[in-house]
């Protein structure tokens, strides 16, 4: 603390040394430059809102476990910035030329956090446990560094502001969160409505970089220029024309970027690849030698080396067991649940809800994606709608005889209401008294856990229940629990479904109605045996106020 009447520090105003608040030399009259100030306070509340999201957003696109994510990004986050505000207690006698340094590094960091996460992701492909692997580290080094610098930014901003025009502190306070809190009301918005759509999740990070980096330097340099030394001020020009050149040059590079790790993920046979405002939609093979797969998020969905075997089992079981003119298919969005269900005498209509219009554009027009679906989506028997399963029930009676669950695994964030207690129970109210209701219930042999709440949450919503598996034996290429491409691997795979019906359902296969010789009545019956085995004692069904469902 500086002593009264000793001699102030070299660069600071004696008024500070003093115990005031040195008045500020500006070009520009007092209300003014107070409304400027204003004004790069409500800019940089809504850049280092974006930041924010993007971390959250980025790290449950690549992880699906949107809740864990939220929570970890924000809560270090939040944390960060109240130790920035105490760090910027040592700067507040340099206000200026703190906050002009403050913003420069944030731009840079929060610009630059989206690719680098991606890059990692995507060269390292370690993302798999809940704090394993060097993503991980960086998620909370990023949350940690943009938390620090965004705490840093308030007692610096008050400081200046006071230097206008002092007045009381809390009449400071409470103008400088209003515009705050505007701005982040501003940034919270401008992310999913404006960023993410049109620019992508890489570019919109790096133009908010940007503009974090101009309103900072255009703050300072323009209106406290008088408080920083020439030295000073041409530092600070300097380190914003490397950080806006760096951030611009990224921004040119994000297409090459984008390709090069999409490369590095799926590989060197990527066909197609789409980001909707649900999700990416990536494609892959389709020639020779190479199976047609399709990743959804990053998260294999369809694998061309065995997708029939998992579409015949999902289908035929429950259109085996009674009637099944009306069928009722929810997701199943790339054609292969319809192309089965298609294969049955008797089929008058089949309704498909699907919440991603872009995988059903794929399915319509992807040359090899349509021949493996049989072009499905020709047939005038086939509706699509695209709309939310769990919504679209809630306006639909039904009834079907037949509703087929071909939705993304369960244990994923973003899938847990389409595995909860009432969506079942709304399924469960479109069913015709004799319907069956069949659920893709996520691997048996490595989360059976998941597998069996699942069937319990089935059970919870009225319907008996007949669980089975089907084994799709050693593969060349593995995947994790979710269904993330893990390399090469010989661990055999395997599916769990559940097929259920108001009355106790029975588990029976038409040998004729199945074209793999792996798939065939005594097969499905010796699999269900074993699924049974793995059954824990007890689990409690999952609901949407209480998921049970973990990764």
């Amino acid at each position: 603390m500086i002593e009264p009447h000793a001699p102030a520090p070299p660069g600071v105003p004696r008024s500070w040394s003093e115990g005031g608040t040195a008045q500020a030399r500006l070009p520009v009259r007092p209300g003014i430059g107070r409304f400027l100030v204003l004004a790069g306070v409500f800019v940089c509340a809504a850049c280092g809102l974006v930041y924010e999201l993007e971390l959250v957003a980025l790290a449950s696109y690549l992880t699906g476990d949107s809740v864990t994510q939220a929570s970890v990004v924000l809560s270090v986050m939040v944390f960060a910035m109240g130790i920035g505000s105490l760090a910027a207690k040592r700067l507040r006698f340099r206000a200026a030329a703190g906050f002009g340094a403050v913003e420069a590094v944030l731009a840079l960091v929060g610009g630059s956090s989206a690719m680098a996460l991606y890059a990692v992701f995507a060269w390292t492909g370690d993302w798999g446990g809940v704090w394993s692997g060097g993503p991980r580290c960086l998620l909370v080094g990023f949350s940690l560094a943009i938390g620090l610098l965004i705490g840093a930014e308030v007692p610096l901003l008050m400081e200046l502001i006071q230097r206008i025009r002092h007045q009381d502190a809390g009449g400071a306070v409470a103008d400088l969160f209003a515009a705050d809190y505007v701005g982040a009301l501003v940034g919270g918005l401008a992310f999913p409505f404006l960023l993410l759509p049109q620019l992508g999740q890489l570019t919109g990070a790096l133009l908010t970089g940007a503009v974090n980096a101009v309103a900072g330097g255009a703050l300072v340099l323009g209106l406290f220029r008088r408080d920083l030394s020439r030295r000073g001020r041409w530092l600070l020009l300097a380190a914003n024309v490397v950080v806006l050149a760096l951030l611009g040059t990224a921004a040119a590079l994000v297409s090459d970027f984008e390709r090069a790790a999409r490369h590095a993920v799926y590989g060197d046979h990527v066909r197609a690849a789409v980001r909707s405002g649900v999700q990416e939609t990536v494609l892959t093979g389709g020639t020779r030698g190479h199976p047609l797969d399709l990743f959804l998020d990053g998260r294999l969905r369809v694998d061309g080396s065995d997708e029939r075997l998992y579409h015949q089992a999902l289908v035929h079981p429950a259109m085996d067991g009674g009637p099944h003119a009306r069928v009722l298919v929810l997701g199943g969005g790339d054609g292969l649940a319809v192309r089965e269900v298609l294969r049955r005498p008797g089929v008058l209509r089949v309704d498909v809800v699907e919440p991603d219009p872009a995988v059903v554009l794929l399915a319509r027009r992807d040359r090899a994606l349509s021949a493996l679906n049989g072009h499905a989506f020709a047939d005038p028997r086939v509706r699509v709608r695209t709309a939310d399963p769990f919504c679209w029930l809630r306006r639909t009676r039904g009834p079907y005889d037949v509703v087929i669950a071909d939705l993304p695994d369960p244990g994923i964030a973003a899938s847990t209401k389409l595995y909860s207690q009432e969506f079942y129970g709304l399924a469960r109210r479109v069913l015709a008294p004799d319907g069956r209701l069949v659920v893709h219930a996520g691997p048996v042999s490595s989360r059976p856990s998941v597998f069996w709440t699942v069937e319990a949450t089935v059970r919870a919503a009225g319907l008996r229940t007949v669980p089975y598996r089907v084994a799709a034996g050693a593969s060349a290429g593995g995947t994790d629990g979710t269904g993330r491409p893990t390399g090469l691997s010989q661990a055999p795979r395997d599916w769990g479904f559940v097929l259920a019906a108001p009355t106790r359902p029975v588990l029976t296969l038409d040998p004729r109605e199945s074209l793999l010789p792996a798939l065939n009545p005594a097969s499905l019956r010796a699999d269900a045996r074993d699924a049974a085995r793995t059954r824990p004692p007890y689990l409690p069904p999952s609901t949407l106020l209480h998921p049970r469902y973990t990764r």
